[in-house]
């Protein structure tokens, strides 16, 4: 067993281009698949779907053998397979069950400790006990709900405010902007926020309709703070440059009325890495790419 390579980013499916660029070509030490292994402690990576720390060589003699030796590691281990399929899963099945249980918003995510494994060779496991994302590989199913959101867009928020650990409540006020259809505005009013929703477009009816939530038709960019006022969350998902976003959100935090904020940075095009490195060196954010983002990033600055 050894520990040569210190940390493993596992991009999400059809994202790797854009990990790759983050982490810098020079700095990949070897490819397997969409996992990318480097030299070093880990770095934030807002690409990687998971982030496996110090993750170990394990020479196996068998698949018994191999599954005995991650269980010497720890109880609890998804599996990422980018060769050898029926070898590693016969492995995997010989591990204690994982429940894949899609999870019903706003339970919380699990806390018991996951670890992530591969197989590089027949007779070689790279594993890793402790990863960044509770679920395996990245990867969160919902009970999804479809017959009352008018989009699918509030998978993405449910996502954001579960690996958060931080949900809008009964009480607080919540601003939404580029709010239409409402899919988002939907989300907070269910959780029992007051919801001021913005947007140049309209709600969808059944949205507007619903109590404690207050329509505005408007742009985004032109709304001044302190005529809205203080507000607990500030959400966005506006289609824009990141650029342009980035002025919105300097001109809340300069306010000081929006105490936490949730917004999502969309790439047109080629993806703008400095961009994201602006919103990452906001301090107290955190930037994530979510199993139900595309070519997008979600961005987070919680009090």
């Amino acid at each position: 067993m050894t520990t040569q390579v210190r940390t493993g980013f596992l991009a999400a499916e059809g994202y790797e281009q854009q990990l790759q660029e983050e982490l810098g070509a020079a700095g990949i030490l070897a490819t397997h698949g969409r996992l990318l292994l480097v030299e070093g402690a880990a770095a934030p990576a807002a690409w990687a779907a998971n982030t496996w720390h110090d993750p170990q060589t394990i020479a196996i003699a068998s698949i018994a053998d191999g599954a005995k030796k991650l269980r010497a590691l720890q109880r609890n281990w998804a599996l990422y397979a980018c060769r050898l399929h029926r070898r590693a899963r016969l492995i995997q099945e010989r591990l204690p069950h994982v429940s894949a249980k899609p999870l019903v918003f706003p339970k919380p995510a699990p806390t018991a400790p996951l670890g992530s494994w591969t197989l590089l060779d027949e007779n070689t496991i790279l594993a890793a006990p402790r990863c960044s994302n509770p679920f395996p590989n990245g990867e969160v199913q919902f009970v999804e709900d479809k017959t009352a959101p008018p989009n699918r867009a509030y998978l993405k928020l449910w996502e954001a405010l579960t690996l958060l650990g931080r949900y809008p409540g009964p009480g607080e006020r919540c601003l939404d902007l580029g709010s239409s259809p409402g899919g988002w505005t939907w989300v907070l009013q269910s959780l029992g926020a007051h919801v001021v929703s913005v947007d140049k477009a309209p709600l969808a009816p059944e949205i507007a309709a619903l109590p404690n939530v207050e329509f505005r038709q408007a742009s985004a960019f032109a709304l001044d703070p302190e005529e809205v006022g203080p507000v607990d969350w500030l959400f966005s998902d506006v289609v824009c440059y990141p650029a342009r976003l980035y002025g919105l959100v300097e001109r809340w935090l300069a306010s000081g009325l929006a105490r936490n904020l949730v917004c999502t940075l969309k790439f047109q095009g080629a993806t703008d890495h400095a961009a994201a490195r602006r919103f990452a060196a906001i301090s107290g954010a955190r930037l994530m790419h979510l199993h139900h983002n595309k070519h997008e990033l979600t961005w987070a600055r919680i009090a």
